[in-house]
């Protein structure tokens, strides 16, 4: 397979991807055509049919999986697709695990690393309410390990959500061991659920787009409604508690203005705040990182979620 990744200018191909996305635009002409975002595991690339009319070029639509031939070609120092010819693939052309991408840790081994938590956690109310939705729920789990975290910031790829909800609860644990006034059982219960507002936030892939709900209410608001709903049915659940677990996940992006609803009023909400934000940046940079050559020293440019030039650490001399 002609991996996206891998392709180079001059080089003529004829290869099965998903199209991402599909626009028919003008040119300054006049002239109408199509303007096409082709994806596989390894990235996108942009692709054009200059003349939609043209016999070889067949229906299909957005989020089909495509057979194009076509020259890759460079503009403005990006690599693009100029189609020959194209149809809708049909099934057993194409294996899915090519097209989307995909945690490189393994989701099982991360999801069991996961729920161990919940074996640990000491207040029975919390343990009962991670336990319903993580151990007992088998439907939430398969489509916990399946989602991504982004749309494309960070962890935007199949198992983003789940291995950042891991890191994140690594690092809130290395707090409870190193701040011994932190509540261990809230602080681990409230990583593991700050995010679970992202299955509905986010659409499944191959889509992965914000939906409806994600649009109006957003992940942080729907998770610790998610979370308050299960609570109601869990008898004597501290109200305390409730509220105090609900507050960390509304306030899990520290600042109103990068979307929390409130913000951190409890030690346990300070410490998932600043959790989530060094997973975050650090998975953003790594992603910059491997888009280029690792030998590459050169600014990467401004980056939004990090408000910077970035560029890798130069290597100590041996």
């Amino acid at each position: 397979m002609h991996y996206i990744e891998l392709l180079r200018e001059g080089e003529r191909i004829s290869e099965i991807y998903l199209c991402k996305n599909k626009q028919t635009l003008l040119t300054k002409a006049g002239k109408p055509y199509e303007a096409l975002l082709l994806q596989d595991k390894t990235g996108t690339l942009d692709a054009k049919i200059w003349d939609p009319g043209s016999p070889g070029i067949d229906d299909f639509d957005k989020l089909d999986y495509v057979a194009v031939v076509g020259e890759v070609t460079s503009f403005q120092g990006t690599l693009q697709l100029n189609v020959r010819r194209v149809r809708k693939a049909a099934e057993g052309e194409y294996d899915q695990k090519d097209y989307l991408p995909v945690t490189k840790q393994d989701i099982g081994q991360m999801y069991a690393e996961l729920t161990e938590y919940i074996k640990k956690m000491e207040n029975p109310y919390l343990k009962k309410l991670a336990s319903g939705f993580f151990l007992e729920d088998p439907d939430f789990a398969e489509r916990f390990k399946f989602h991504s975290a982004a749309k494309s910031v960070h962890h935007g790829f199949v198992g983003g959500l789940l291995e950042h909800t891991l890191s994140v609860t690594n690092i809130c644990n290395f707090f409870a061991d190193n701040y011994p006034m932190l509540n261990r059982d809230l602080l681990i219960c409230a990583a593991m659920f700050h995010d679970i507002g992202k299955l509905e936030e986010l659409s499944t892939f191959p889509e992965n787009a914000y939906t409806d709900e994600g649009q109006l209410l957003g992940h942080i608001m729907i998770g610790a409604m998610k979370v308050a709903e299960r609570i109601q049915s869990i008898e004597g659940f501290p109200v305390k508690l409730s509220n105090e677990l609900q507050h960390c996940i509304l306030a899990h992006h520290g600042e109103l203005e990068y979307g929390s609803p409130k913000k951190p009023a409890l030690a346990e909400a300070v410490a998932l705040s600043f959790a989530d934000n060094v997973d975050a940046k650090l998975e953003t940079m790594k992603e910059a990182f491997a888009a280029v050559p690792e030998e590459d020293m050169s600014w990467l440019g401004y980056n939004r979620l990090l408000d910077s030039n970035i560029r890798r650490t130069s290597k100590p001399c041996v």
